[in-house]
């Protein structure tokens, strides 16, 4: 019978939740914008469809950039300090957009010292709302990129981290339970947000959900470790972490490890499954983000909601994609059960959850039936995304050694980013121009037709994604030849 002292520690699942916490806190930096901008920040600079639009697009493409270049900068840096310096920076970022009206007001009338009420009504006497609007703009756009260059560090350090904390088979799980904090975030958000805002104004609202990573930041410099150096990881627990660096380790003596290199950024570009990941992350994350940024705004044009009114829609919304959870469990059971190796079984898993956001190409048909019923099937395409996300960033530690997981996951997410971008930008000038030329399409008018449009491209991206990847890399094919 195993003793108390022989059983096995599990710290690895306190990292688990820091990371879920440091993800819902990412999340809810990124989502204050466009919860507040229709019914508080529109008021005060009079932006239209495309302002946002635009300043949506910036952050993707800039967290693009950034991602391109956090998983490097993690990697060099390593983990710990990796992760301090992203979410260090981001949460200055969500700070800096409370400020934005108060530059606006110093730039147009030369008063800088006042206080958020007095750059209002300052604000209030330009009588060039076209100035107004592009200096806003470009202020909230720097915030923004700050905010951006942050937050592109998270899911390179997380996904760092658990493959340091978790072995092979448990990592989709892992995976899927920090980037429920995604969904969390997501939850929390509009249920705070909007009232805060209502109460304190908008600018509180970045404040005090800016001010949550600085918190956090506490915890982790205590808290975090490497596995062989931490006092809290025993040794029975060490063992279960590094089970598979026992298994690549040569059968006899006379086996000989292969010669092996450093993986340069360039390099990087030459795998297949560099490419596999980076395809799948760019035909999906855009739709995430849409159903993020937009979801708000949808409400409001489309059914006359502001943002204390849609704050149980959303909420339920972000409820229904904590059933993503069971995305780290089914390629678990494929394997355990059908006895597939991990890829196949996150592959496997991959194409069920892609043909859930089939159902979004029936939200807007159906919206005139209840509201609630392209909430429960954006929440449901959403939860799919989830449970789509945890399999595809575990697939990096399927095929890559640690040392260049960052890195990969860097590359996937500048792909992906550069994908919202796209969405964000389109969206923006679609909803525009369908509103303002009152545009049919499918039998839906005005900003009607714009939606119907885009919750289509979201419908398809999936399967797409998919099937480009299965064509790079269709079977399990790990990276060995590198350290």
């Amino acid at each position: 019978m195993m003793t108390s002292s022989q059983r096995a520690s599990k710290y690895r699942w306190t990292i688990c939740y820091l990371l879920f916490f440091a993800t819902t806190i990412n999340y809810l930096d990124r989502q204050v914008l466009s919860l507040t901008w229709k019914d508080f920040i529109v008021p005060e600079f009079h932006w239209t469809n495309s302002d946002y639009g635009n300043i949506a697009a910036i952050f993707s493409l800039v967290y693009a950039i950034g991602m391109l270049f956090a998983g490097r900068f993690v990697d060099w840096l390593d983990t710990k300090k990796g992760f301090l310096w992203a979410i260090g920076i981001w949460s200055v970022g969500a700070c800096l957009h409370a400020y934005c009206g108060i530059a606006t007001a110093g730039v147009l009338t030369g008063n800088w010292f006042v206080g958020f009420e007095q750059a209002k009504e300052l604000l209030g006497t330009v009588g060039d709302v076209g100035s107004v609007i592009s200096v806003s703009v470009s202020l909230f756009i720097v915030a923004r990129i700050v905010l951006a260059l942050g937050e592109s560090g998270n899911f390179p350090a997380a996904i760092k981290a658990t493959a340091e904390f978790f072995p092979k088979k448990d990592r989709g799980f892992a995976t899927s339970i920090f980037n429920a904090g995604s969904t969390v975030g997501a939850l929390a958000a509009p249920v705070t947000v909007p009232f805060i805002a209502e109460a304190y104004g908008w600018e509180a609202s970045f404040i005090i959900i800016g001010a949550l990573g600085f918190i956090w930041m506490g915890f982790w410099l205590f808290m975090y470790k490497k596995p062989h150096e931490h006092p809290k990881v025993n040794a029975a627990e060490l063992a279960y972490i590094q089970q598979d660096d026992v298994e690549k380790q040569p059968s006899t003596a006379t086996d000989q490890p292969s010669v092996r290199r450093k993986m340069s950024f360039l390099q990087a570009f030459g795998y297949r499954q560099t490419w596999a990941f980076a395809v799948g992350k760019f035909m999906t994350d855009g739709v995430w983000w849409f159903f993020l940024f937009w979801t708000p705004a949808y409400l409001s044009s489309v059914y006359n909601l502001d943002s204390t009114e849609s704050a149980l829609h959303i909420f339920v919304l972000y409820a229904l994609t904590l059933l993503s959870i069971i995305g780290g469990w089914l390629p678990t059971y494929f394997v355990d059960k059908k006895g597939m190796n991990a890829y196949a079984g996150r592959m496997k898993s991959m194409l069920i959850f892609a043909f859930f956001p089939l159902l979004t190409l029936l939200a807007q048909p159906l919206g005139h039936i209840s509201v609630w019923i392209p909430i429960l099937i954006i929440g449901i395409a959403a939860a799919a995304h989830q449970a789509w996300s945890a399999n595809i960033f575990s697939t990096i530690g399927d095929m890559f050694p640690r040392s260049s997981v960052a890195t990969i996951t860097g590359i996937g997410g500048m792909a992906g980013g550069v994908g919202s971008f796209f969405i964000n930008k389109g969206s923006g000038m679609l909803f525009d121009h369908a509103a303002n030329t009152d545009m049919k399409f499918m039998g839906f008018t005005g900003i009607e037709s714009g939606y119907f449009i885009i919750f289509s491209i979201c419908s398809v991206a999936y399967l797409i994604g998919w099937v480009i990847m299965k064509s790079l890399v269709p079977h399990y094919a790990p990276i060995t030849d590198i350290d």
